[in-house]
C-alpha cells in the first residue's frame, strides 16, 4: 500500500466521498492521516459542485483510534490540536457530513462520529470508549460526542471502556441509525437523496444553527482539553497502558 493516499475522495452528482484508507493499522488517527483529512475536508468545502460529504472507510475497522505507536514515540502534544481542528471543519463544515459505517469505531474514532451530521451504521459493528483502559481519558473528543449522547449511558461506557453494539449507539444518541450490513449502502443513499433536496444555502444555514453547540465548545474548550490530553497521554501510567496494549499484555492495574 507503499504510495497510496490515506484519504481517498472521489467526486459524482454533488457528493464527495472521503475514504479512510489506511487499513493496515486499522485506519488509525496518525498525524498524517489527520492531516490528510483535513485537506480532503477543506477541499469538499472549496468544491461548488459538492453538496453533500461521505465519509468511510476501507478495510473492516472504521478507526481504531489514535496511532499510539505514534503517540508513544512522539507524544501527544503535536497531534492534539490538529485532532481539534480537524473535529471542528467536520462540525463547521457548511455541506452536511454523512459517515458510513460498515467497520468498528474505537476512541478518537468516536470523536469522528460525534463531529458528524448523520451516521448510519450495519448492525453488527461496535464501539468503545477505550481511553480509560489505558490511562488516559476521551477528552478531546468528549466535546463532539457527550452533546449527542444520553449522559447515563455515556458515564458507564466512557468509564468502563465496555464495548456496545450499533444498536445501543442508536438509543444513545451516538449515531442516527442502525441497519442490516445488507441495507447499509440503501440507507446512506436514501439520506443522501433527500438530503440533495434542499439548498446550497439551506444546508448551510441550517448545519449553522444545529452545530453551533459543539463548534462553540471546541473554540471554548479546545486549548484546555488538548493539554489535558496531552498531560494525560505523557504521563508514568499512560505509558504503561499504552505499552501494555502494544505488548498485548494487561497492564499493571489488572494484574
Amino acid at each position: 500500500m507503499s504510495g497510496e493516499a490515506l484519504v481517498l475522495s472521489t467526486t459524482e452528482g454533488g457528493v464527495a466521498t472521503l475514504t479512510l484508507n489506511s487499513p493496515a493499522n486499522r485506519n488509525a488517527l496518525s498525524l498524517a492521516m489527520l492531516t490528510a483529512l483535513v485537506d480532503a475536508l477543506d477541499a469538499a468545502e472549496a468544491d461548488a459542485a459538492v453538496r453533500v460529504v461521505v465519509l468511510t472507510h476501507n478495510g473492516p475497522v472504521f478507526s481504531a483510534g489514535m496511532d499510539l505507536k505514534e503517540a508513544v514515540v512522539v507524544g501527544l502534544e503535536k497531534v492534539s490540536g490538529i485532532l481539534l481542528g480537524m473535529l471542528r471543519r467536520i462540525a463547521a463544515l457548511s455541506k452536511p457530513v454523512v459517515i458510513r459505517l460498515a467497520g468498528p469505531a474505537r476512541a478518537g474514532g468516536l470523536g469522528i462520529i460525534g463531529a458528524a451530521d448523520v451516521v448510519i451504521a450495519a448492525d453488527d459493528i461496535t464501539f468503545a470508549f477505550t481511553e480509560a483502559r489505558i490511562g488516559v481519558a476521551p477528552a478531546i473528543i468528549s466535546l463532539t460526542v457527550l452533546p449527542r449522547m444520553e449522559p447515563r449511558k455515556a458515564h458507564r461506557w466512557c468509564l468502563s471502556g465496555e464495548t456496545f453494539d450499533a444498536t445501543a449507539a442508536a438509543d444513545a444518541g451516538l449515531i442516527s441509525q442502525a441497519v442490516p450490513a445488507a441495507e447499509l449502502d440503501a440507507a446512506v443513499q436514501s439520506v443522501l437523496a433527500e438530503l440533495l433536496l434542499a439548498s446550497p444555502q439551506g444546508l448551510a444555514e441550517t448545519k449553522k444553527l444545529l452545530g453551533r453547540e459543539i463548534v462553540g465548545l471546541l473554540d471554548r474548550d479546545g486549548e484546555e482539553i488538548c493539554a489535558l490530553s496531552a498531560g494525560l497521554f505523557a504521563s508514568e501510567e499512560a505509558k504503561e497502558g499504552m505499552t501494555a496494549f502494544l505488548e498485548k499484555r494487561k497492564p499493571r492495574w489488572q494484574q
